[in-house]
């Protein structure tokens, strides 16, 4: 995992501090970090375009023309006339070390976004708006610096946003670049090292990035084994049988021992146990995917084992006394079900569109009101909660977006808590497989729930 922070004034302040650093330092080793990702990127001679604000962010811009001036074509745009004093320090060096300045932005290999970085605040004029468009239109290579332009601190996008194929989060990782609205413009986010070792950077943080070595996958490495060493999963399957059976599946190919699937008038594949009274050895339940109307059952599933809650259960007006009552839960809404369920626990109304702009932090504040349960947020980056901590999943992809795939999901993370997993262990592991599994389906669209549920065995 590593640590992402809202902010990094605080970290900057303490290096300086703490480590006898200074600004000038801590932007020298910021242009350095760019300046060592254009080596791996291109070669020596490449053009590469830098567009500079007046803020800090286009003194790193400044500081990384002067150092590639000699190995690259560079040329800097200047887009604001310096204001602070780092700003024109960097501008001062560049201009005495011969750095070309050009009034257009042509193509070019690399274009890199200097201009706002983390600093912006309200929304962009319009000939910014135009700037960072034409930024978008050249560049075999797009680079931004700290933030891409056009993203807010909560990482929301008003108008445009420049489009970075790398960018380079200074220090440490912010959350402004895992929003859902950010995941087309960040790229591949890497730290730039700014002259003091990630240890001595970074204090410690409610909110973490998902890494794959915090997947933990259900090895069985010892021999003398049999079934029941590895759990019991009762999946409930409702009107929509189809959902149920897909998180059934899912759940036996990720591990569960046994597999019972509960209900009415459908077909059982064969590898599935069909009942229709709760087994006494269930250690795990699944619910609510294309339930319909919720029944007496989920009592007793709640009564009897840890239980994964999906789907249908989010519109339920008891979720609120079910979730101060119970504690073995694990929920795994996408947003249009959690509006509903902040609704009911008297969050208060929002839209769907509102939750998305401050997703983290509202569901921070749920998690801070249910410090007991599990809440896995589905989204273009899946947030996992528990007792106001925050694991973010990036690794989603687009061929996810299909019916099927959320109840495939539900039925892995029942699996693992089958298995004898903690619930966040189970939720972060069944989130990163489910992301992997998905990772091996070559086109962007071809992915079947099926599919997925195949894919589960291949996960390396």
């Amino acid at each position: 995992m590593q640590n992402i922070y809202r902010s990094l004034e605080v970290l900057d302040k303490r290096a300086v501090d703490k480590y006898l650093l200074n600004e000038d330092i801590l932007m020298e080793n910021a242009a350095n970090s760019i300046h060592q990702l254009i080596s791996k990127l291109t070669h020596q001679g490449s053009v590469v375009n830098i567009v500079c604000g007046g803020g800090n962010n286009g003194g790193d811009g400044y500081g990384l023309a002067r150092r590639l001036m000699g190995d690259y074509c560079v040329r800097v745009f200047v887009a604001k006339e310096p204001k602070t004093k780092m700003c024109q320090l960097q501008y001062d060096r560049a201009m005495e070390a011969g750095v070309e300045k050009i009034k257009k932005i042509l193509f070019c290999d690399v274009v890199v976004d200097c201009l706002f970085g983390s600093g912006l605040a309200g929304e962009l004029l319009p000939d910014m708006c135009k700037l960072i468009s034409d930024m978008n239109k050249v560049g075999r290579i797009k680079i931004a610096c700290d933030v891409p332009s056009g993203i807010d601190l909560d990482g929301n996008i008003s108008n445009v946003a420049f489009r970075a194929d790398w960018t380079v989060s200074m220090g440490a990782l912010k959350s402004s670049l895992f929003s859902d609205a950010a995941k087309d413009y960040v790229g591949n986010v890497v730290v730039g090292d700014l002259g003091v070792s990630k240890k001595l950077y970074e204090i410690s943080s409610n909110t973490q990035m998902l890494e794959k070595t915090d997947m933990k996958l259900p090895d069985r490495k010892v021999l003398n084994v049999h079934k029941g060493n590895f759990g019991h999963l009762c999946v409930y399957v409702g009107q929509k049988s189809g959902a149920g059976l897909l998180s059934a599946m899912a759940g036996l190919y990720f591990g569960a021992g046994l597999v019972s699937v509960m209900g009415k008038d459908f077909i059982a594949p064969l590898e599935l146990m069909h009942t229709q009274i709760l087994p006494e050895n269930t250690s795990a339940c699944v619910i609510g995917m294309g339930m319909g109307e919720v029944g007496e059952i989920l009592y007793q599933m709640l009564e009897t084992s840890p239980c994964v809650l999906d789907a249908d259960v989010f519109y339920l007006q008891d979720m609120a006394k079910i979730l101060d009552h119970y504690e073995r839960l694990i929920l795994t809404p996408h947003p249009k079900e959690f509006v509903s369920l902040l609704k009911i626990c008297k969050f208060g109304e929002m839209s769907v569109e509102e939750l998305l702009k401050n997703k983290i932090e509202i569901l921070r504040e749920f998690s801070a009101k249910y410090p007991h349960i599990v809440c896995l947020l589905k989204g273009a980056n899946t947030l996992i909660a528990q007792n106001n901590k925050i694991y973010i999943n990036t690794f989603g992809t687009p061929n996810l977006s299909k019916g099927g795939s959320g109840d495939v999901l539900a039925g892995m993370i029942g699996a693992l808590v089958a298995q004898g997993y903690d619930l966040p262990e189970a939720a972060i592991s069944a989130s990163l497989a489910h992301s992997f599994a998905a990772r091996l389906e070559k086109s962007t669209y071809g992915l079947t729930p099926l599919k997925l549920i195949e894919n589960i065995k291949n996960i390396i």
